[in-house]
């Protein structure tokens, strides 16, 4: 007996490591994105951080709030589920290059003094499975979808996906360092 796996058992338990993969980051996902707009798990919700993205330049602050949570929501979901290729992917990546830009660069790289370590875990992984695709255990496998993206299309998403966290950022407005009083 060899301890090599036929393909079609490297293929399953490829498919077994993408799923277990998708389900932890795309689960997380959405549960990061329920903390901003329903003050699930410890969040602030829709109010808090809305003035949190006041804080930041985002205004109005609601609106960038709900998009930012609604993207994250929606990106987690079709990273677990795995369906719609590389859709979901280009969502998450788009906000975590906001979210690592405004929010975490800063604070250097670890997560705990607040820098981009989990910005950049999740941007990876979303990139990781633009190209890996999501595996046989998904809705695209289930559906055909599958064989309907190609890495061509991966590449094209995600730089879609930097367009627009670079469009997100161009419209955040920076406080000034030391605003002038009024004259009196």
């Amino acid at each position: 007996m060899s301890g090599t796996l036929s393909l079609p058992m490297q293929l399953t338990a490829i498919s077994a490591g993408l799923l277990l993969l998708r389900l932890v980051i795309g689960l997380s996902m959405a549960a990061h994105a329920s903390q901003k707009l329903f003050g699930w798990f410890g969040g602030h919700g829709l109010a808090g951080t809305a003035g949190f993205f006041e804080m930041l330049g985002f205004r109005p602050g609601r609106v960038f709030a709900l998009a930012a949570g609604t993207t994250e929501l929606v990106s987690g979901i079709l990273i677990a589920l795995g369906f719609l290729g590389p859709i979901g992917s280009t969502l998450m990546l788009s906000v975590m290059i906001v979210a690592a830009l405004t929010v975490h660069w800063k604070n250097g790289f670890f997560a705990s003094a607040g820098g981009i370590e989990l910005t950049v875990l999740f941007a990876v992984a979303a990139i990781a499975l633009a190209f890996t695709g999501f595996g046989q255990f998904s809705l695209d496998a289930l559906t055909g979808l599958d064989t309907f993206f190609t890495p061509t299309d991966a590449v094209a998403a995600l730089a879609l996906g930097v367009v627009g966290a670079i469009g997100n950022l161009s419209l955040r407005r920076q406080q000034p360092v030391n605003p002038t009083p009024a004259s009196r």
